[in-house]
């Protein structure tokens, strides 16, 4: 990349709020064009917390915001949420929604446009694959897949089928991510070779709980899908199912796919990794129900030299320069602190303070991030341009199979050779069987899509 003088760069590249503003309309043209008379009707499936309103981020709430989109249905397998998310949502719209707790009657109703999945991962591609099949629009939470054979069916669905994916990595959207991007390339870091997602965040320990009968309006059947049966358990139910195999991705696909999919947008990375490495363990936890780790730290190579890394830890532990999530992009001329809402430069050996940006700088105010997200996924389903989604299902399966592959990575206890273009490991039969699962009928991701 050109070198480029510092100073110069500095004077020409500031932040300013006239800067924001003239690239603001491309993130927020649903709210700032007149609406087509046309709604679209959304049914949401999977309502328990970010499902609904989650501290102003849930899919109900900020779909319920935008001009002429109608929630018609929402989604569980517990009938216990139903009064609950029902009565909220007639005081935000002042219509009463309709309810059902298996997905595939809503792939039945014709007057259904789209789906918004927020359920628990195992069940992501299945549900977006069906839902692309019987010709609804999805807007599916991250991590996209539970495998990565599942990531990549899901985008040959919605090619096949023509359907407006979005990805719920809502950074995406973000004027200060896009801000953030332009710098980056521009050279104000100079050659980035490195960049580090990371998720310090404690987790409570689970325990132990005995498997129990299955509470009235709990449909566990449908809540395991294409997971292996197993007796009900609280800890393997609402939230707890992060914490065991059969239904996780990890902390790495929960939280991690948000601070490698940043990076990937800033360094435009296109291509897997093709060396990667994790190692980790879960510790302090004996007699606990939890399965997976609660510590990782996984390094991915790529072909051209760079190297990317994703680290959690779920303990007590310190900050990384004073945060404690976020991601970090290291360059030949600084570094680069990175989160939605947030980005701050540092220049130099010395690290003197560069460009920064906060979502307090963009004028007019961004009320919720996730609502021009899901404003963009409504424009491109009135538009039919996939094209110009956000965070399109591709970016999400790209992003979500790195987190895929440093688990698989953690599980062989070893590390692996990995083919980009086929999406296959390198002479590693026993790496490839991660790749894929055991479908447990009816609930079997096809073959062919």
């Amino acid at each position: 990349m050109e070198s480029l003088d510092r100073r110069d760069f500095l004077k020409k590249s500031a932040v300013t709020t006239a800067g924001v503003m003239a690239s603001a309309p491309v993130m927020m043209s649903h709210l700032a064009r007149s609406s087509p008379n046309e709604t679209i009707n959304v049914a949401v499936a999977g309502i328990r917390s970010r499902g609904f309103t989650y501290n102003g981020g849930g899919h109900c709430l900020n779909l319920s915001k935008i001009p002429n989109v109608r929630i018609v249905k929402v989604c569980d397998v517990d009938e216990r949420l139903f009064p609950e998310v029902v009565s909220g949502l007639e005081k935000m719209t002042g219509n009463k929604v309709k309810t059902e707790v298996d997905f595939r009657r809503l792939l039945d109703d014709k007057d259904i446009d789209a789906v918004s999945i927020s359920t628990p991962d195992h069940w992501h591609a299945l549900q977006t694959i069906w839902a692309c099949q019987a010709g609804k629009d999805v807007y599916v939470e991250k991590p996209v897949s539970y495998t990565v054979d599942e990531g990549r069916k899901m985008v040959q669905a919605a090619r096949k089928y023509n359907r407006v994916v979005q990805v719920g990595t809502q950074s995406r959207s973000s004027p200060v991510v896009h801000e953030a991007v332009k710098l980056v390339r521009k050279g104000l870091l100079g050659e980035v070779y490195m960049g580090k997602a990371f998720v310090y965040r404690f987790r409570e320990n689970i325990g132990h709980k005995p498997d129990g009968p299955i509470p009235e309006g709990v449909h566990w059947d449908l809540f395991l899908g294409p997971a292996p049966y197993r007796p009900f358990n609280e800890n393997r139910f609402h939230y707890q199912w992060h914490w065991v195999w059969d239904t996780s991705t990890t902390v790495f696909g929960n939280n991690g796919t948000h601070g490698i999919d940043r990076i990937r947008l800033v360094m435009d990375k296109r291509v897997h990794p093709e060396k990667i490495h994790c190692a980790g363990n879960l510790y302090n936890r004996r007699g606990s129900d939890q399965e997976v780790p609660n510590f990782q730290l996984a390094t991915f190579e790529y072909g051209d030299g760079t190297i990317l890394e994703t680290e959690v830890r779920c303990l007590d532990t310190n900050d990384e320069g004073g945060e404690r999530e976020g991601s970090l992009l290291y360059g030949t001329e600084g570094w680069m602190y990175l989160n939605y809402s947030v980005f701050r430069t540092y220049l130099g050996r010395k690290s003197e303070p560069g460009p920064s940006m906060t979502l307090k700088d963009v004028k007019p105010p961004v009320e919720a991030l996730e609502r021009l997200h899901f404003g963009n996924w409504i424009d491109c389903i009135r538009s039919r341009r996939w094209q110009d989604l956000a965070a399109d299902i591709l970016e999400g399966h790209m992003s979500t199979a790195m987190m895929h592959l440093g688990n698989i990575s953690y599980r062989t206890g070893r590390k692996l050779h990995f083919n980009p273009s086929a999406e296959k490991f390198v002479n590693d039969e026993d790496a490839d069987t991660y790749l894929t699962r055991n479908y447990r009928p009816p609930y079997v991701v096809p073959d062919v899509v």
